[in-house]
């Protein structure tokens, strides 16, 4: 099925899309730097980007975490790159308060991982008429999403996105179990890479009062999910992830994405250009949703 992002269409045999930004707004020059070189790389290399970053990250690792702006600030700051630059938003939403507003500003409201779950969110989103996109839950099998689906389908809107963002692992770890992207795709919803939260430590930094991060492994765990066939990539990326005030042991360094981006592209498309191998049958738990309504 294919998704409405403002004025983008993504899915199946839709252009690839980049979902990319600082992980939460730190400063205006920040925020509208790194959208300015993004753009700049959308239009150079050929794929549709959508500005990312978060007004609020509440799901903090210490009570001493920096949040971002807040929701009005935050939305204003928003609002201003859009005015700008004239790029699709998204931002995480945790409150069903904060829909509304964030409805109002933001292309995609972006459901976080913890709260996948949480039912009257996901309806409250859904309500706003904007692409939502849920992140899976790092407690959740793939074939779980379907629930989250049909919460969001059955308030009336369909234009959802699917992220895998890693599986806990043990302690203080994640790990990628990439069949779970073409057992989201059975969804009949595009499905999204995280590249960076996947590599993720959680609560390991700092004597577990932040969470860490293995920046290395994201080229690996980029080019793979591209390789198993996705519509499009998540990343975090920040001019300069070491002084990052949220999350910065995992994000991508501003000056690196380019080359980064590139290899994503040459494996996205050798890929596409292939006919999809079919081996044996297998009944899975998720669905096609969209095609049963």
């Amino acid at each position: 099925m294919d998704v409405k992002v403002g004025s983008l269409q993504v899915g199946a045999g839709k252009p690839f899309f980049i979902i990319a930004g600082p992980c939460v707004i730190e400063s205006w020059e920040t925020t509208i730097n790194t959208a300015r070189e993004l753009q700049k790389l959308s239009k150079k290399l050929g794929f549709s980007l959508v500005f990312k970053s978060s007004y609020d990250k509440a799901n903090r690792t210490s009570i001493n975490g920096f949040r971002g702006p807040g929701l009005e600030k935050g939305l204003a700051m928003l609002a201003d790159v859009k005015k700008e630059l004239g790029v699709e938003l998204l931002s995480d939403v945790h409150e069903i308060d904060h829909c509304k507003a964030a409805g109002e500003v933001l292309d995609i409201l972006q459901i976080p991982a913890f709260l996948c779950r949480q039912t009257d969110l996901l309806i409250e989103a859904a309500r706003t008429n904007k692409c939502v996109n849920i992140k899976k839950g790092q407690f959740l099998a793939p074939t779980d999403m379907v629930n989250a689906v049909k919460k969001v389908s059955d308030a009336g809107n369909n234009n959802i996105l699917l992220t895998e963002r890693g599986t806990t692992f043990g302690y203080n770890n994640l790990v990628v179990d990439m069949r779970s992207l073409p057992i989201m795709k059975r969804t009949g919803y595009p499905v999204i890479f995280d590249a960076t939260h996947s590599v993720q430590l959680p609560g390991a930094g700092s004597g577990g009062s932040s969470t860490a991060g293995q920046r290395e492994f994201v080229p690996h765990l980029a080019r793979a999910a591209c390789a198993v066939g996705i519509d499009g990539m998540f990343m975090e990326v920040h001019p300069n992830p070491d002084e990052a005030k949220s999350d910065g042991p995992n994000q991508v360094a501003l000056s690196q994405v380019e080359d980064l981006i590139v290899q994503c592209l040459k494996v996205h498309d050798a890929v596409k250009s292939m006919p999809e191998l079919k081996l044996g049958s297998h009944h899975s738990q998720c669905q096609s949703v969209a095609l049963s309504k």
